[in-house]
Parts: structure tokens; C-alpha cells; sequence
């Protein structure tokens, strides 16, 4: 896998890894980290730190990699830049490559008038044709410069794709490639055809957004009369509407936001494992042991996938659901760090059934450490009056005044007992009584908080909402 350290890292960059990682691990390989850091322009500082750390926090790591070394080290691109000037001038002098010398003014101009005249915007080969003598005297002049691939004229690159099958693209819509930009850095198409041959890499697994550059590199792995790895191409996921692909409209899609709210690394690789592959059958449980197992590229899916964040819910609500209460303390106190361990010990049966996400656990006991804000209104739901609500909280007010024990069983006997004794409807109630003590409507169950959250704490949060009626 190779992260470009431009920002946060996707969550559809962790799928991709998890198959590159199985693949490399079923067949007894070696899976490596490589930093692709060419573009230095969009470089953002910290990233390549925060993208190995989120890979390990997803339970992840690698055989070789920038931390860990290797037999093909260095693992970062822009310390192999004495590598790459080997490659490309083999290809200068084997007329593969040529310099250009066009100013960004120029190439700008160059594209505006094949935009209006709608062609495809690529070089138009001012420098192509300049004599060895020309190409000389620029460069002993310092004249800036780029090296481009020569690509072949009207010529049909063909290559498989594990997944897509055969992939035609004829060379006229292919651009003739930086390979080595003005400040020497190699682009993306040059170093990883460089490198993945270097590494011995058999097997490229990536987004299909990089299906359109594959030919400019079968061009240059043809230039140097190397074997082709494997190609698989991964469709890129879809919004949960099954519309264009995932974005942040419905919540970020950055690797670390998913763990931040609280989805555990196993629900979510599981979730992952099964967004365009399956393993034949029904079977939806994979630890990551059994998915190396069972992975296969033969398996993997044409359709793109829909990110459904209901199904990773139902994902992450069963592995919550298979922690020890032990693991569970540890994991409850990351998100509630102002509740006491008898607080937490507490909590954990009565929201181990209900959460299925963990920064959930932050919004649903609320009320237990703060009086939470809310609007009359909010007591008068299910066609209950002013003087109805009143009524249900006061006497709710004297009865738990009378209990010295706020033991679970005893206060929902009495509460039961003085539903009934007032023929009052138990849903209504209990709604009322919910957002007095809570302040929402959805919450934990409310009774089974009340020994949580005390005999004062309770009937202040009473007296709070007898005062908004």
C-alpha cells in the first residue's frame, strides 16, 4: 500500500489495504508500506505519521515499511530520487522521453484553445522535435525544464484487469506524461512503475480512479521490457444513496473519524472486507484471520459498492455486543472520562444491548453528570395536557421521596404500582417522566438509571420540569 501523505487518510483507502494485505498474506508475501510523498506541493505536515498510526489503530501493519525498514529501502519516494535519474535517462536516451521547456503560460494557452475547439486537452509536442544541440544550449542556459514520456500515436495499449477484464485505451488520448517535474521530483506514473519493479511487486490492487493512468504505465514497463504485474481495479464506493461516490454529506469519511465515533477496528474491517468482495456464500463474521483464509480475487465485485452505515451499525453493535464487560470498562471510560468506575460498572449492562456505536454513550447518559436543557413542549408528547404531566410528576416526586433505597426492582414495582393506581397509560407516563429526568425522548431505560443517578439528582431533575409546566 502506498499512502500519499496529503491529508487524512480515507476510509476507503483502509479497504483497499485490508485486500492488499490479505492477498500479500494468503500467499505467503510480504506486505509493504510505501510513502508516495512526489507531490509536494499538497504535502501536509504530520500526515505521513497520522496515516501509519490510524493503519496500526485499525489493527494493521506491514513486513516493510519507512518505520521498519527492508531489503528496499529507503520507503519513502523522495529519498529514491537518485534511483529514478537512473530510469529516466535510460528512457531519454533510448528516445522514450524528451525535455520540455514550455512555460506554465504557454501550456495554459495550449489547453484554453483545444478546451474551445473541443479537443482533448493534452501537450501539443512544441518540444518533441528540438534537436540535440537545442536541448543543450536550453539546458546550459538553466532554462526550467520538464522530461515528458513519449507516447506512441494512435496506438491501442492493451492490458487485463483482474477484475474488469480486458482493458482497451487508445494511445491518442493519452497525454504525453510528466515523468520528471521542473523540480526533479518524479510524478506518481514514473516512481511507482519504478518502485513496484524495484520491490517485486506481482500484484498492484487499487481504486479504479487510477484505471485511466494503468495504460501510461504499460507503456513505460513495455519502454523497459518488464513484465506487467496484476492489475485489480477496486470500484470506488457509493454515497448510502447509491448516488455518486461517498462524500462527507453524510458524515466524514476520514479513516480516523470512524474509530473516533466509537466503531470498533474489527466491526469496521469486517464491514469493509464485505464492500466488493464475498466469500460465496452467505456468511457475513470474519475475523481477520479467517479473511485471509478466504480471500480470493476471483471473488471480488465489478459493481460499486454502497457504504450503508445501517449495516455497519448492525456490524459494530455485534462486536460490542461479544466484548467482556472487562473490555468493555476500558472502552466505556475513553468516551465517558468524567464518570466514576462505579458509574461506568454500572452502565455497562443497561447500554451493552442499546448502543451501537460508542460516541453514543456521550449523548445517551448526558443527564446523568449535567441537568440537560429542553423546552416545555418536550413534556407534552402523546397528547398529554399541562395538568396530566403535573399530576404524573408530582406524585412520581413523593414516591421516590419516600424511597430510601433506589434499588431497580423496588422503584419499578412502586412506579408500576402508581401507574396502575391512577389508571394512567404507562407509555405516556414513561414519556414524561423520561424527559424530566433525561431531557430527550429516546434514552437509556430510565428506571434502570435512577440508582445511577441518585435520589437528589432525581427529584431535581422533577422539581426542574414541574417548574416548566
Amino acid at each position: 500500500m502506498a499512502p500519499s501523505p496529503t491529508g487524512e487518510y480515507h476510509i476507503g483507502h483502509i479497504r483497499t489495504l485490508l485486500y492488499n494485505y490479505a492477498f500479500a498474506k494468503k500467499n505467503n508475501g510480504q506486505f509493504i508500506i510505501r510513502i508516495e510523498d512526489t507531490d509536494q506541493k499538497r504535502l501536509v505536515a504530520g500526515a505521513q505519521q497520522r496515516i501509519l498510526d490510524v493503519i496500526k489503530d485499525y489493527g494493521l501493519s506491514w513486513d516493510e515499511g519507512p518505520d521498519i525498514g527492508g531489503p528496499y529501502t529507503p520507503y519513502v519516494q523522495t529519498q529514491r530520487l537518485d534511483i529514478y535519474k537512473k530510469y529516466i535517462q535510460e528512457l531519454l536516451e533510448n528516445n522514450r522521453a524528451y525535455y520540455c521547456f514550455c512555460s506554465s503560460e504557454r501550456l495554459i494557452e495550449v489547453r484554453e484553445t483545444q478546451k474551445a475547439l473541443k479537443k482533448v486537452p493534452k501537450y501539443d509536442r512544441h518540444c518533441l522535435n528540438l534537436t540535440k544541440e537545442e536541448v543543450e544550449e536550453k539546458l546550459k542556459q538553466g532554462t526550467p525544464y520538464v522530461i515528458r514520456m513519449k507516447v506512441p500515436d494512435n496506438e491501442v495499449i492493451v492490458f487485463n484487469d483482474v477484475i474488469r477484464g480486458e482493458v482497451k485505451i487508445n494511445t491518442n488520448e493519452i497525454d504525453d506524461q510528466v515523468l520528471i517535474k521542473s523540480d526533479g521530483i518524479p510524478t506518481y506514473h514514473f516512481a511507482v512503475v519504478i518502485d513496484d519493479r524495484l520491490m517485486n511487486i506481482t500484484h498492484v490492487i487499487r481504486g479504479d480512479e487510477w484505471i485511466s493512468s494503468a495504460p501510461k504505465q504499460v507503456l513505460l514497463y513495455r519502454y523497459f521490457n518488464w513484465e506487467l504485474p496484476f492489475f485489480a481495479h477496486l470500484p470506488v464506493f457509493l454515497d448510502p444513496s447509491g448516488k455518486g461516490k461517498m462524500s462527507k454529506r453524510h458524515g466524514s469519511v476520514s479513516a480516523r473519524s470512524f474509530l473516533d465515533d466509537g466503531y470498533l477496528p474489527e466491526a469496521l474491517l469486517n464491514f469493509l472486507m464485505l464492500l466488493g468482495w464475498n466469500p460465496g456464500d452467505n456468511r457475513e463474521f470474519f475475523t481477520l484471520d479467517e479473511f485471509i483464509v478466504e480471500f480470493s480475487l476471483d471473488h471480488l465485485h465489478k459493481k460499486q459498492p454502497i457504504f450503508d452505515r445501517k449495516k455497519l451499525d448492525y456490524f459494530n453493535g455485534y462486536y460490542i455486543r461479544k466484548k467482556s464487560n472487562e473490555e468493555l470498562f476500558v472502552l466505556f471510560k475513553k468516551y465517558l472520562p468524567q464518570a466514576d468506575s462505579k458509574t461506568i460498572t454500572a452502565l455497562i449492562p443497561i447500554l451493552k444491548e442499546r448502543i451501537v456505536k460508542l460516541i453514543d454513550l456521550t449523548e445517551q447518559t448526558k443527564f446523568l453528570f449535567e441537568d440537560v436543557q429542553y423546552e416545555p413542549g418536550l413534556l407534552l408528547q402523546k397528547n398529554i395536557t399541562n395538568d396530566l404531566a403535573k399530576a404524573m410528576l408530582n406524585q412520581a416526586k413523593s414516591l421516590l421521596a419516600q424511597i430510601d433505597t433506589f434499588d431497580f426492582s423496588v422503584l419499578q414495582e412502586k412506579i408500576m404500582d402508581m401507574i396502575k393506581t391512577n389508571n394512567w397509560n404507562t407509555g405516556q407516563f414513561f414519556m414524561v417522566f423520561r424527559v424530566a429526568i433525561c431531557g430527550v425522548i429516546f434514552t437509556p431505560p430510565v428506571v434502570d438509571c435512577l440508582p445511577i443517578l441518585g435520589k437528589e439528582s432525581t427529584l431535581r431533575k422533577l422539581d426542574i420540569a414541574l417548574a416548566k409546566l
